[in-house]
C-alpha cells in the first residue's frame, strides 16, 4: 500500500485497521481506430448568433485522442475551435475541408444536414 498523502486528501479518518483507500480513477474509453469510427460532420448555426461551425461528432474513444484530432483539424483549418461534450467544434463552414482530412486519416465520415 502506497503511504502518499496526497491520495487520501479528502478522507477524514476511519477506525477500522483493514480500511482501504479507494482511489477514484477515471475508466478510460478505449479509442476505436479510425477505420472504425464512424462521424458526422454538419454545419451548425444553433445557439450560436447566426454563426457557423463545423461540427463533427460520433467519436468512439479517450478525451485526449478526441482533442488531439480537433487540435489537428483546427491547425489544417488555420481556424479555431474547440473539443467539448464529445464534439469537436471548428469556426466557420469547413465541412468539405474537415470531411477531406478526416477521410485521408482512414476515418469513415458521413455528412449530415444541419
Amino acid at each position: 500500500m502506497s503511504n502518499d498523502w496526497k491520495e487520501r486528501l479528502g478522507v477524514v479518518f476511519s477506525t477500522n485497521p483493514d480500511f482501504n483507500y479507494e482511489n477514484e480513477e477515471e475508466e478510460k474509453e478505449d479509442t476505436l481506430p479510425a477505420n472504425q469510427q464512424d462521424l458526422r460532420v454538419l454545419l451548425d448555426k444553433k445557439k450560436r448568433k447566426g454563426k457557423a461551425v463545423t461540427l463533427v461528432t460520433g467519436f468512439v474513444g479517450a478525451e485526449d485522442d478526441l482533442k488531439e484530432l480537433g487540435k489537428k483539424l483546427k491547425s489544417k483549418c488555420g481556424v479555431g475551435g474547440t473539443v467539448k461534450d464529445g464534439e469537436i467544434l471548428i469556426q466557420g463552414d469547413f465541412c468539405a475541408r474537415v470531411i477531406e482530412i478526416l477521410k485521408a486519416d482512414g476515418y469513415k465520415v458521413k455528412r449530415s444536414g444541419g
